[in-house]
């Protein structure tokens, strides 16, 4: 009973760790979309430098997960807690190096005026990052039925995706002296698409850790 007790403890101390990593990077993601709409590069250079605390956390959740693994021989559903809490830190670190990457686009930019206002890429953000924070509640309460909305959300911010690439091309067509900028407002655009499909993807880990079996939401 003591043993159980313990490793019970011990995997409520990993999703602990999850939502810590998980809210880290919902803040790191916020910032450099407000470092790229406020063109600061002050704040862009701290998005960056936090990362390091993120990769640091995603380290000690897979470090932890295997000493469960080797230490209490876990099966079945303990099982897939364990493999479910590596699989979405890897995604929630690879959403924290997406925030990262628009810290370093926001650099580039500097502090040159933007070719248009930015209106559809923050709404795309809010929804991807909005999905971050569903995708770690659905994790933390095992529901199922959030996770699967998170598929409808992600064909949300696909159709914001192409509206803004197509935009971006024709910006570049009538505005070739601003192509490093607009390159870099793509490559942010392309973030945002791939930060709400790592979402996705904790979403079919929630599905695999409470019913044991895959599903292809992004399919």
């Amino acid at each position: 009973m003591v043993v159980r007790e313990n490793f019970q403890l011990q995997l409520n101390e990993l999703k602990a760790m999850l939502v810590e990593i998980g809210e880290l990077t919902e803040h790191a993601l916020k910032e450099s979309m407000e470092a790229l709409k406020e063109q600061d590069v002050d704040k862009a250079l701290e998005v960056i430098e936090n990362d390091q605390r993120i990769n640091q956390l995603e380290d000690e959740i897979n470090d932890a997960a295997i000493l469960l693994i080797a230490k209490q021989a876990p099966v079945a559903s303990d099982l897939r807690r364990i493999i479910a809490a590596i699989k979405i830190s890897s995604d929630v670190e690879r959403m924290a190096d997406f925030a990262v990457n628009i810290a370093k686009s926001t650099i580039r930019i500097g502090e040159k005026p933007l070719i248009k206002p930015l209106v559809d890429l923050p709404r795309m953000a809010e929804i991807a990052i909005g999905m971050l924070t569903d995708s770690i509640k659905a994790y933390v309460d095992e529901d199922v039925v959030l996770a699967k909305n998170l598929a409808d959300t992600d064909d949300s911010v696909d159709e914001l995706y192409g509206k803004i690439i197509r935009e971006l091309l024709e910006l570049m067509t009538k505005h070739p002296e601003s192509l490093a900028q607009i390159t870099q407002l793509s490559f942010v655009c392309r973030y945002i698409e791939r930060t709400a499909d790592h979402a996705t993807n904790i979403a079919e880990s929630i599905i695999f850790l409470v019913k044991g079996k895959r599903y292809g939401l992004n399919e």
